[in-house]
């Protein structure tokens, strides 16, 4: 960390808004303007609609997070977790990764933590669950199928092989059913190299509260979702949850119990928990409470977007609605942060700051390859697309919305390789404990009369 004396804007969160937010402030502001730091507890930024193609292989997952220090050469970037903001000192306390916290001084302030995945008290779900919130949970679901899959084609129990391969998936929103399609084709793929067992063998299940999947894209096209998938063998359970997974006996309020070694958590998010420790204003749900300008209410040098946002939307405001608020995608947080950074320049110098304004465009998913769907607004036309031609909008619109030229160059470099090579079925569940082999060959020997010990006892045994 290194320390000025000209003003700090210190940026909270490294994701999509952190990133484009400060990567804004850096191009508009002049030299020695001011120094920007950002702060994350991780060195990158995830670009999380590319989570699921990650989880199936057709994307390499290093090349869905942007390294922020490569990103923002010019700024500060401090990986660790703000803990408190101080606003009557204007001090944030952070955390690094190791060593003890300490204060940081700062002028302006902008809050883009993002959200965490919205999870409920049932029984057996923290020990079993998987999320999709991070690079980290993507990879480790694709190893942890693939070793499903290894499991089963090797054993004799059929328990234990009917457990490894049911594969349960609560929320039916875009990560669930993008997830599970991608899954699900990977599955089908993978099975082709396995002597023992078959597409026929598994067992998907979709769970969601509500009455229909995929509701960003509207019913009709969530209804052919619903129907592309159960016609891939996908069992859809709507209108009911889960009241447990203890030990992966998975119970659902529908009577239905199925055990399963494969419990993936889409069902949602909120915001960042930490934003209760700022003492920022907060909305009904958590979110920090913005004015249409993206300040937050009741102060003049603190800026809040995206996910952890409660952010009005002017578009459904000025067509009658009172209550409309922008809703987290990523096609907001974009825009938003281009405003915000633009904001943020102008309250420092102090000129008017703009008002964020974004009619919807639409919304887009990928069901797997070749499979989609897609709601293209253009004014007051919505055109709606399913299909292969959905599944390339899906892909266009992602791929060129991925930060830097460098990681868009990469994914469609992925997507050209995968037209002629086959995908990657392979596992690497070994990187869970990669030192394991090592620690089995470095460990002391036992000693004499422990080893004479362990003899008799295996031979008792």
């Amino acid at each position: 960390m290194s320390t000025t004396e000209r003003p700090r804007i210190l940026v909270v969160g490294g994701g999509y808004v952190g990133l484009y937010a400060a990567r804004r402030i850096l191009k508009k502001m002049r030299y020695g303007e001011a120094t920007v730091t950002v702060v994350d507890p991780r060195s990158y930024m995830t670009y999380q609609p590319f989570l699921p193609e990650a989880a199936a292989g057709s994307i390499s997952p290093r090349h869905v997070v942007v390294p922020l220090r490569r990103v923002l050469p010019k700024a500060e970037v401090l990986t660790g977790r703000v803990t408190t903001i101080d606003q009557d000192r204007k001090v944030a306390t952070v955390a690094p990764l190791v060593g003890e916290a300490y204060e940081l001084p700062f002028d302006y302030l902008v809050i883009a933590m993002g959200a965490v995945s919205r999870t409920f008290p049932i029984p057996g779900l923290a020990e079993q669950g998987i999320g999709m919130k991070g690079i980290e949970e993507s990879i480790g679901l694709r190893n942890h199928v693939l070793e499903q899959l290894d499991k089963a084609d090797s054993t004799t129990d059929e328990d234990v092989r009917r457990k490894a391969l049911t594969f349960v998936f609560v929320g039916g929103g875009f990560a669930g059913a993008e997830t599970i399609g991608e899954v699900e084709d990977m599955a089908r793929d993978a099975a082709k190299y396995y002597t023992n067992v078959k597409r026929e063998d598994m067992r998907f299940i979709l769970v969601d509260a509500a009455d229909k999947i995929l509701p960003e894209v509207g019913p009709k096209l969530g209804a052919y979702g619903k129907e592309h998938l159960e016609s891939r063998g996908v069992e859809i359970y709507l209108s009911t949850s889960m009241d447990s997974c203890v030990d992966g006996h998975v119970v659902l309020k529908n009577g239905l119990e199925v055990d399963s070694s494969t419990i993936v958590w889409t069902a949602g998010v909120k915001p960042n928990p930490a934003l209760a420790r700022f003492g920022l204003p907060l909305g009904p749900r958590g979110h920090v409470d913005t004015s249409e300008k993206l300040q937050v209410q009741g102060t003049d040098y603190i800026w809040a977007a995206g996910d952890n946002a409660q952010v009005p939307d002017m578009v459904g405001r000025r067509a009658g609605n009172p209550n409309a608020w922008c809703p987290p995608n990523a096609q907001h947080a974009l825009r938003q942060a281009k405003v915000l950074g633009d904001n943020v320049i102008s309250g420092m110098r102090g000129f008017p700051q703009k008002e964020y304004s974004h009619a919807n465009k639409g919304a887009v998913a990928g069901l797997g390859l070749h499979k989609g769907v897609a709601m293209i607004v253009m004014g007051k036309v919505k055109i709606k697309l399913k299909g292969r031609l959905a599944w390339y909008m899906h892909r266009g619109y992602h791929g060129m919305a991925m930060p830097t030229w460098n990681r868009k160059i990469r994914i469609f470099a992925d997507w050209t390789l995968a037209m002629f090579l086959k995908r990657e079925v392979v596992s690497l569940g070994a990187m869970e404990t990669p030192r394991e082999e090592f620690y089995e060959a470095a460990k002391p020997a036992p000693a004499p009369a422990a080893a004479k010990l362990e003899g008799e006892k295996a031979k008792a045994s």
